[in-house]
């Protein structure tokens, strides 16, 4: 289990080196655009990886600040947000597989398949219009808002005690991670429906904690090398992001560890609810001639 472990580990610091290694020489070759982000940015980044590290989620809170300050461009917003958190999320992943214990079996095998999904759903949604992405992340983050609605509530599974799936809960698991990854690709965050379904399948709440983290440490690096390629992101948002999360994470992992967190659940729960209504709305009053002139910019 120790070997499985650190095979793990050391899998995950590969990918950050590699990942961040790409990105960086991504960034100096697009000279043309600017990538010295500002401190908006990197605050952001600070906050929404705080609130991720403690279990809260960051797609929400970074959508509805990137729109509020009009930071990115809605078609950007999932390139962005997928490669701005990949470093931070690295590092949450680190911390938590080393601290919670869970199957490793299990956990390689859930991570793996978001990943995959997140390639396979990157590969579509980096040529996506404006519309659609903006309908998807609408739709998401209203279906993220009611899982969410439903947790608050109590109306959710508590979970078992085990710390790993086998035999058909296993394929369930796999299959069920492989769409979340797919779908975290449009912008929907994977934390709290992968934080359901463990419960679901009747794992230990805790557990999801390392599968959650790891899943996305995976699929984000692997998802944002077909955004960055693309060019379907903001760099100086991303990088304010990864420059303002990664001690973010750090600090809620070591310094807070804990907060009473329920109040600030409804908050991101109404801001998930009111970004994606700004959405649809968005997606549904976009003219012809907005539409023609994005397809000739294309």
């Amino acid at each position: 289990m120790l070997v499985a472990k650190l095979a793990l580990l050391g899998a995950l610091g590969i990918l950050g080196a590699a990942f961040g290694t790409f990105w960086s020489r991504e960034l100096r070759v697009r000279t043309h655009e600017r990538r010295r982000p500002g401190l908006v940015e990197c605050a952001i980044g600070f906050l929404t990886d705080f609130l991720d590290t403690l279990g809260v989620g960051s797609f929400a809170t970074t959508t509805a600040l990137f729109r509020l300050r009009r930071l990115v461009p809605d078609r950007a917003l999932p390139g962005t947000m997928n490669v701005g958190h990949a470093l931070p999320t690295i590092v949450q992943a680190l911390i938590y597989i080393v601290i919670i214990e869970v199957d490793p079996l299990t956990l390689a095998l859930l991570v793996s398949a978001s990943a995959v999904g997140a390639y396979l759903g990157a590969a579509r949604v980096s040529q996506w219009p404006i519309r659609p992405i903006q309908v998807g992340m609408g739709l998401s983050l209203m279906a993220a808002a009611m899982l969410l609605l439903l947790r608050l509530v109590e109306w959710l599974p508590s979970g078992g005690d085990a710390t790993g799936l086998h035999g058909g809960l296993l394929v369930v698991g796999i299959a069920g991670n492989l769409f979340l990854g797919a779908l975290m690709t449009i912008g929907v965050g994977l934390y709290a429906p992968c934080m359901i379904m463990v419960a679901l399948l009747g794992m230990n709440p805790k557990a999801a904690f390392p599968i959650m983290m790891g899943s996305c440490a995976f699929l984000m690096p692997v998802a944002s090398v077909r955004f960055v390629r693309a060019g379907s992101y903001s760099p100086a948002a991303a990088l304010g992001l990864t420059i303002g999360g990664i001690p973010g994470v750090l600090i809620a992992a070591y310094v807070v560890r804990e907060l009473p967190l329920d109040a600030l659940r409804w908050l991101v729960l109404m801001i998930a609810i009111y970004t994606a209504i700004s959405l649809l709305r968005a997606a549904a009053t976009r003219g012809p001639a907005e539409l023609a002139l994005e397809d000739d910019s294309r």
